[in-house]
């Protein structure tokens, strides 16, 4: 994902156009007609590549999908100068709203200045690509030294627990564990982040994990900033657990993110921010609360409309249009209440999903421990270490391999009930170990243990994804549920 903060508006008018259900453009703005004129197909300045990404993302809005946050390069001037555009496709008959057919959208975006900095043969996509993986490239590394820090943590907790000085010890550990596991969580964000390029699928989701995972993102914004002008916003919490909702994590962040960046600025004497989950009849919901200034009737009922806001030239006017959408799309609804002076508060509203228990025979089955024969394959000594010692201390027979060139090897001369593979290896990739493992010994379970970003999916070479840093506990129930 571009971090579009690094840039800024190149022109304070939002280019604005709309087209009916076969793609005909029926409205085009000022300034949608000076960067991309009147002709009859719209996408002609576009890169060949983002032409034809723009067209099929056309085709799915007016089937009714919402599509946002979409960059694309326009040529902008003869000389083959481009400026990145940053797009919204808005469709009138949104699918998840009980719409069916083709409707009319609205598009609407923002043309984005570059950074000084950069030169003009630095505005291809693939600069950005390749700062993006130069990220990920330092998450995996990072990943990899707190996957030996936690790891050490076990092994000294366990070492310490029966000595003299465990107390002592623990303490110390205490400490470690904590920043090892804020580290681990900030890398995780960064991430999510990065992947909320993809569309993702819909997997249920916990939201009062989510709702608690966005206070911690956003607590530079509505703690450290505040403060910083002598200004106090509390937070109030009250997220029991409730059944979990099907959807897209990273959609749903989204949402809750700008509901709480909302609240902030509605707050700017400083104030209360409140956080609530429950279930109202078959539907879980959240809501995010503030006691700030308020809205009138008149304004509150044109909040979820583009292109509207009260926000003068802070605000563009899309961001609660998006959150409603994405919610619409869920399945869910969003109800606001609010009084002038008074405060707001935005509830969502989604249908529950039910998760099948597993039954007590099942479980009974996976009770008590078992030693298997693990082979561990891994480029770094430090993780390969630690995951045999924690391993063997929980009963099974460990041997390593450096390379997947050394692990097929291993697989030669011993028998083995599972591999563990990291991703991220020299000369063959885990994947590509797992592809060539697989031909050789089809029945054997693999397990991807990595720190990579894209971690990818489960597919016929791997058996279950785990990402690090990893807790032995999970990477141990990973082994008993596959052997």
């Amino acid at each position: 994902m571009v971090d579009f903060e690094s840039f800024a508006p190149a022109e304070a008018e939002l280019l604005v156009a709309a087209c009916d259900e076969s793609g005909r453009f029926v409205y085009r703005n000022r300034a949608w007609v000076r960067l991309l004129g009147e002709d009859e197909d719209p996408w002609s300045k576009f890169t060949d590549q983002d032409a034809g990404d723009v067209r099929k993302m056309l085709a799915r809005a007016i089937r009714g999908e919402v599509l946002t946050n979409q960059l694309f390069l326009v040529s902008a001037s003869t000389a083959g100068n481009t400026k990145p555009v940053l797009l919204h496709l808005l469709p009138a008959r949104p699918s998840a709203g009980g719409f069916s057919g083709p409707g009319p959208v609205t598009l609407s975006g923002e043309i984005l200045a570059q950074p000084d900095s950069w030169t003009a043969s630095q505005t291809e996509r693939h600069r950005m690509e390749t700062l993006g993986r130069m990220t990920m490239g330092m998450a995996h590394d990072f990943n990899n030294l707190l996957s030996a820090i936690l790891g050490h943590v076990d092994l000294m907790r366990i070492s310490f627990s029966t000595s003299g000085d465990a107390c002592g010890m623990s303490e110390h550990v205490g400490t470690i564990e904590r920043a090892a596991r804020d580290g681990a969580s900030l890398i995780d964000k960064v991430q999510r982040y990065i992947r909320q390029e993809q569309q993702a699928t819909h997997a249920p989701v916990d939201l009062p994990a989510l709702v608690r995972d966005c206070i911690s993102l956003t607590r530079p914004y509505w703690y450290n900033e505040p403060r910083r002008q002598g200004i106090d916003i509390t937070v109030e919490q009250d997220l029991p657990d409730v059944p979990p909702v099907m959807g897209s994590a990273a959609e749903l962040r989204d949402v809750i993110v700008n509901l709480i960046l909302n609240a902030v600025q509605a707050m700017p004497q400083g104030g209360r921010l409140s956080f609530r989950t429950g279930l109202d009849s078959d539907r879980v919901l959240f809501s995010v609360g503030d006691t700030g200034v308020g809205m009138t009737e008149a304004v509150r009922a044109r909040i979820f409309e583009p292109l509207f806001t009260t926000k003068g030239n802070l605000g563009n006017g899309m961001g609660l249009a998006v959150a409603n959408g994405v919610i619409m799309e869920h399945g869910g609804s969003i109800v606001v209440d609010s009084i002038p002076g008074v405060g707001s508060k935005f509830t969502v509203l989604m249908p529950a999903v039910e998760i099948q228990e597993k039954s007590s025979a099942e479980s009974t089955d996976r009770d008590g421990p078992r030693s298997v024969r693990v082979l561990v394959v891994d480029d770094e000594q430090m993780v390969r270490t630690v995951l045999r010692r924690l391993l063997t201390l929980r009963g099974h027979q460990v041997e390593e391999a450096a390379s997947g060139a050394e692990g097929l090897e291993r697989l030669e001369g011993s028998p083995f009930d599972v591999v563990i593979t990291d991703q991220g290896m020299p000369s063959m990739s885990g994947r590509e170990f797992a592809r060539v493992l697989r031909e050789r010994r089809p029945g054997l379970p693999v397990i991807l243990l990595t720190g990579d970003t894209h971690t990818g999916p489960v597919d016929d070479t791997i058996d279950l994804v785990l990402t690090k840093p990893f807790r032995i506990e999970e990477v141990d129930a990973a082994i008993h549920q596959l052997t």
